[in-house]
């Protein structure tokens, strides 16, 4: 039997967005605020304790300024890779996210906004990058700073399950969740 691959999901802190209750999925450039910054470097000090051996990141700016205090914790260099984004809701982002309950069908893995992703493809996205990961890991402990539909993916797909079955809870932002993975 394959050994299995820690990961340690790090939800990325607060950003700007987060904070004004708008719909994010990969708009780029969105900072973390200064609670957010804060929320980071409680993750990256619990990240110390758990020796990660390698450090990936989403590439969007909120992922990016959350590793870059596990970085510094850890003294792990940052790759980013777009496979660990959010998933992307297209003409939706930048609107407020109470408005859009009543547009988006949360319930249905292949509904998109147009310009978007599904959760079905966000599953496969996820899924295939898990896979590779495990094919090639570089630790036996590999920290991933992601986002909250992305680490709820990586959970599915971990669990054998499909788009349609993922979990509903989304962890917190400036949290670390551990995942045992073996594809």
């Amino acid at each position: 039997m394959a050994r299995p691959l820690t990961l340690l999901l790090v939800r990325h802190g607060q950003s700007e967005w987060n904070a004004a209750g708008l719909m994010q999925g990969q708009t780029a450039h969105v900072p973390l605020t200064e609670l957010g910054h804060a929320q980071a470097a409680a993750a990256a000090a619990e990240l110390v304790a758990l020796r990660p051996g390698a450090l990936v990141s989403s590439d969007l700016r909120r992922a990016v300024q959350t590793a870059e205090h596990c970085a510094r914790a850890t003294g792990l260099p940052v790759t980013t890779t777009p496979a660990l984004r959010e998933q992307g809701y297209g003409v939706l982002e930048g609107r407020p996210s109470r408005e859009l309950w009543d547009v988006v069908d949360w319930m249905d893995p292949h509904w998109a906004a147009p310009g978007g992703e599904s959760l079905a493809e966000l599953h496969a996205r996820v899924g295939a990058y898990l896979k590779a990961l495990c094919a090639d890991p570089p630790a036996e402990v590999v920290a991933l700073v992601t986002h909250g539909d992305t680490i709820r993916a990586a959970q599915a797909v971990a669990a054998g399950l499909g788009p349609d079955a993922m979990p509903t809870v989304t962890p917190h932002n400036g949290t670390v969740t551990a995942l045992e993975l073996v594809l």
